[in-house]
């Protein structure tokens, strides 16, 4: 072998052990997680400046890219991508992370709070048996996040159970037994995408819908449904996650950067999206919404009931019992001690 042949060898040899000794929180991590939420929307402007945080508190060594407006797909679509290493994470709601467990179907329960306050509350108090559930599955919890009060949008003015039979109703596609018991009461269930409902209203396909009405503001979904029950069914909750293997590739230094930005973000969206709720219906008013008041009256006792029914035959077996006792227990508690302090 000559002289400049064996020089060149030990000099490649010599290049890859350096390689192999660099330390692995000096390389680069990107960390793709994917959204429904639209594009500068508040939950994609603080997952935005969540990415931000991570890149500057450790220095560059991970990187946030995220895809909002449902780019890469809908939830189903989105966990999907997340198990064959395509996505890092997402920012999901309950249909989204019931696909990791289970435990986030109590989320998908009407009326299971009254306010924000108490969903706080409980999220404060049972976060570790979340972080815990996730986490079998293979999962870190970032952060919580909410996308507001759920409410009925429609395209005629739905106060009634018969008037909503009378309408096509999104469903979320993948929910066989919701979609049965709805058709076992007479409704009109469509199961579809959410990333299909713009079109699906325009088109007819369907005429009304649940949502936050942030979210139908900014998704121009009232234009076709502008009519608003006034009774909230739930808040929409949601949380950013992000795979266990990429999270222990992190060191330790720079998992727990990560997640004090990440806390933050759940903190400033537990503080602004409450007063999203009227200022966006305030302004869908100006454009023409119309709210159906019933709030206080004998429909909306119907809509509870109904409400009560549907998450007694759709939650069966589907909510681990022990989650909805803990769930159930520590919300309970909160109201005792309300109504202690209450005059």
């Amino acid at each position: 072998m000559s002289t400049s042949c064996s020089f060149l060898r030990y000099l490649l040899l010599g290049g890859l052990a350096l390689l192999l000794t660099v330390p692995a929180a000096a390389r680069t991590t990107t960390i793709k997680v994917a959204s429904l939420a639209p594009n500068n929307s508040i939950w994609d402007e603080v997952v935005e400046e969540m990415g931000a945080d991570w890149s500057e508190a450790t220095e560059g060594r991970v990187r946030l890219r995220v895809y909002p407006g449902g780019v890469a797909g809908d939830e189903p679509a989105v966990v999907r991508k997340m198990r064959i290493g395509q996505l890092q994470g997402a920012v999901l709601t309950p249909e989204g992370l019931t696909l990791l467990d289970s435990s986030f179907g109590v989320f998908g329960i009407p009326f299971l709070f009254e306010s924000y306050d108490e969903l706080y509350h409980v999220l404060d108090e049972l976060t570790p048996m979340f972080e815990q559930s996730l986490a079998k599955q293979g999962y870190v919890l970032l952060h919580w996040g909410n996308a507001g009060w759920v409410h009925l949008f429609s395209s005629t003015p739905v106060r009634t159970l018969d008037d909503l039979r009378k309408v096509r109703l999104f469903t979320s596609a993948g929910d066989d037994s919701a979609l049965q018991w709805w058709k076992d009461g007479g409704f009109r269930p469509v199961p579809l995408a959410k990333t299909d409902i713009l079109t699906s209203l325009e088109t007819g396909l369907i005429d009304a819908l649940p949502s936050p009405p942030l979210a139908a503001l900014l998704l121009q979904w009232y234009q076709s449904a502008p009519y608003l029950l006034d009774v909230g069914f739930a808040p929409l909750v949601g949380a950013t996650v992000v795979d266990q293997k990429t999270w222990d590739k992190l060191s330790a230094e720079d998992q727990k950067a990560l997640l004090t930005a990440a806390r933050e973000a759940g903190d400033r969206l537990a503080e602004e999206v409450p007063s999203q709720d009227e200022r966006s219906i305030a302004e869908m008013e100006k454009r023409g919404l119309t709210v159906v008041r019933v709030a206080g009256s004998p429909q909306e006792t119907e809509w509870r009931d109904l409400a009560a029914t549907f998450a007694e035959k759709v939650g069966e077996g589907k909510v681990p019992a022990e989650v909805l006792r803990r769930v159930l227990a520590v919300r309970d508690r909160y109201r005792a001690r309300q109504s202690e302090v209450t005059p």
